[in-house]
């Protein structure tokens, strides 16, 4: 028996993705690299290797810690991984975020179709 284990596998046990066959997909797609190359889910996980996974927007780099074979909780994930990722990173995806949230006061219910006609321009101006 190997000392690694499926990418997907560990991809989806560490709650990167939310299930298994999203981890193997986003490899298949090519949003998954070690060392620059693009990998399959088949691929064997090593201790200390650096991933970069894309995510939509977000490009997050992390280090294998430990290896494991079944998903475990929210709180022990750290155990298993390090993350390198750039605070630039989750600071450009909470800008985005914002530029697309809308807030209006509680009582106030929905807009009215003057209102939603005025925030859809507004909405298309900011691109």
């Amino acid at each position: 028996m190997s000392d690694g284990i499926r990418i997907d596998k560990w991809l989806w046990a560490v709650r990167i993705f939310k299930t298994r066959n999203q981890a193997a997909e986003a490899c298949r797609a090519g949003k998954v690299k070690i060392d620059g190359q693009s990998v399959k889910p088949s691929r064997e996980l090593k201790l200390q290797e650096l991933i970069v996974i894309q995510i939509g927007q977000l490009s997050k780099t992390i280090e294998v810690k430990g290896l494991l074979q079944n998903r475990v909780g929210a709180k022990l994930v750290e155990e298993y991984l390090i993350d390198h990722t750039p605070a630039e990173e989750y600071e450009k995806i909470k800008m985005m975020r914002e530029l697309n949230y809308e807030h209006r006061d509680k009582g106030f219910g929905r807009p009215t179709k003057r209102e939603r006609r005025l925030i859809e321009k507004l909405k298309k101006s900011k691109f």
